[in-house]
């Protein structure tokens, strides 16, 4: 018979079990351990929160019921889409609703913004001449709808558009061609 070393009794106890029925008490002692003995609150950062299911969701819920909920082990911060606000308004989540202590919801970049957030990208990246002519900005702004990553995605294309034709500059042309791009199905 092989050699084998003693367990460390320690370890083994931390080890997670397979069993969702053992992991959530599990996971909670351990965050407590680690709110008793450091004094921290550990954070959980969910981004694309809104690809979580129910299962998932509550899960969630299950790690935030704690004493009775006087108290967190955790802060929890949910980051996703417009869907995730109305997944969790389901009645079937209402326990994870009430826990939630505080709600953001970015609203959308009004035009001004739109253009101010090209221009800094732009600098980031070494460009601190025009780039973007105003009605292709304000073409970008409103198909995207202000929204940040629509307006990357539409700036990029723009960028792309202008290129292939020579232009060193964005105009509305190459802003329309970027739009027919990216709306296309």
């Amino acid at each position: 018979m092989p050699y084998r070393p003693p367990r460390d009794r320690h370890r083994a106890r931390r080890r997670p079990r397979p069993h969702k029925s053992t992991l959530i008490p599990q996971a909670t002692d351990l965050l407590a351990t680690e709110h008793a003995e450091r004094g921290r609150v550990p954070i959980l950062i969910i981004d694309e929160a809104h690809l979580l299911d129910h299962e998932q969701l509550e899960a969630i819920r299950m790690l935030t019921n704690h004493d009775m909920d006087s108290n967190s082990p955790l802060a929890c911060l949910l980051i996703g889409q417009p869907t995730l606000r109305h997944k969790i308004k389901l009645g079937m989540l209402a326990a994870l609703d009430q826990r939630i202590a505080i709600r953001y919801n970015m609203p959308s970049m009004t035009g001004e913004e739109t253009s101010s957030y090209l221009v800094h990208y732009l600098v980031l990246v070494g460009r601190s001449d025009t780039l973007f002519t105003d009605d292709a900005i304000t073409l970008i702004h409103d198909t995207a709808r202000g929204y940040p990553r629509a307006v990357n995605n539409l700036a990029v294309q723009a960028l792309l558009s202008a290129y292939a034709e020579g232009k060193p500059i964005v105009d509305e042309t190459s802003a329309r061609a970027a739009v027919a791009e990216v709306t296309a199905e």
